[in-house]
């Protein structure tokens, strides 16, 4: 039986970081995780899931020693973000009114787990397990044993970092409300005529809002939403096509592109019914998916990784049992609210914008119209967004 203070089952961006921050504090972590990051090289194209990095997070991958490796790969910084349904209502939030360099940086979501593995490959602390495949765990009030195909593993706490469809979740028998939205995504990588890295913008349509990601060069990631059938339709259509497509429905600030690759995959919104079952904990999507409207899904994630570690960091500085239950308690405690906050914001953006009533146009309309010339309001927005 192999044993550890920790069993971190994932080792996705959520769980490369919450058994990097674990393994600082002294504990003993194993990370269980069935594929190994494909290394990097500058010379592949860029991938298509990417993240919108805030502030917060940049500091958290800082700490945890994964920033610089990720800056000396690459990362597109942007100090604006600008926002509009109509063109009369532009609203632009800027990183100089909060005083910062940037408002966040856009970064493809494996370099962000390659660079956290780097670190756990050189700590002592953490052990990573490929290959495994789970089918069981018991817990009692001494620690957890979970089960896999050829091997036996024991801790004190089981983390589950193993995404939406969370197989530690499920053998937990910890539930989950939410619903499917009626739309899709599309992420779409082009190449762009001109140049606008220091901007990420997004305009809101009835049909669903376009945006657009800066990448590093003359590159960008768009992400396109629709009703599920119209996604559809564009994913089957050649590069030529969605070219076409792209130029008629994107605003013209865009410019010309070239496709270079796509996917889609459809809007769904999660919510765990608890975040601690005894001594299992949820972090990142195995808690809470959410709408990507505000790109703010890995960042609440990295939030959960943050105050799971500060508060076991506070137990164990007070020579308290950092896994006693009312400890691992304040975890939920803390981050539930702040999570349920961003996802009701994210339904109620979703919700407004979707609607094509003349008059909640005319309000929206006014609303950013306000928001652009309200120093106050913007410069509270983005610190929230910037996670500070």
């Amino acid at each position: 039986m192999q044993q550890s203070d920790i069993i971190v089952v994932g080792g996705g961006m959520v769980g490369a970081a919450s058994a990097l921050s674990l393994a600082q504090l002294g504990l003993k972590v194993t990370v269980l995780e069935r594929n190994e990051p494909k290394a990097f090289s500058m010379e592949q194209p860029f991938d298509l899931r990417v993240s919108a990095i805030s502030t917060a997070s940049e500091n958290l991958l800082r700490d945890l020693g994964a920033w610089q490796q990720i800056m000396d790969w690459r990362l597109c910084p942007y100090r604006r973000l600008g926002v509009w349904e109509s063109e009369l209502a532009y609203a632009e939030f800027d990183a100089d009114s909060i005083r910062l360099p940037h408002l966040g940086h856009i970064v493809e979501n494996r370099l962000i787990q390659l660079a956290l593995w780097q670190q756990i490959k050189h700590h002592d602390n953490v052990e990573i397990v490929l290959g495994q495949e789970i089918s069981n765990f018991n817990q009692d009030g001494e620690g957890v044993t979970l089960t896999t195909s050829s091997k036996t593993f024991s801790a004190k706490v089981i983390l589950a970092a193993d995404g939406a469809n969370s197989m530690i979740r499920t053998l937990a028998g910890i539930g989950c409300t939410g619903w499917n939205y009626s739309q899709s995504a599309m992420l779409i990588n082009v190449e762009t005529q001109r140049p606008q890295q220091d901007i990420t913008w997004q305009q809101f349509f009835p049909s669903g809002p376009v945006a657009m990601l800066p990448m590093p060069g003359n590159s960008a990631s768009l992400v396109w939403y629709n009703s599920r059938e119209k996604i559809k339709q564009l994913a089957q259509m050649n590069s030529d096509e969605l070219t076409d497509e792209i130029h008629k429905t994107f605003p013209k600030r865009l410019g010309g592109v070239k496709v270079i690759d796509k996917a889609y995959f459809p809007l769904t919104r999660q919510h765990a019914n608890q975040y601690q079952k005894g001594r299992v904990l949820l972090l990142g999507d195995a808690a809470h998916t959410i709408n990507p409207l505000a790109g703010q899904g890995v960042n609440i994630g990295f939030k959960d990784v943050k105050m799971l570690s500060t508060i076991i960091a506070s137990a164990i500085g007070e020579g308290k049992c950092w896994h006693d239950f009312s400890i691992l308690a304040q975890y939920e405690k803390t981050r539930r609210p702040d999570n349920l906050l961003m996802m009701s914001a994210m339904d109620g953006l979703y919700a407004t914008f979707s609607n094509n009533s003349a008059l909640l146009k005319v309000v929206r309309n006014i609303g950013l119209f306000a928001a652009h010339r309200a120093p106050l309001v913007k410069s509270k927005v983005l610190k929230y967004a910037c996670g500070l």
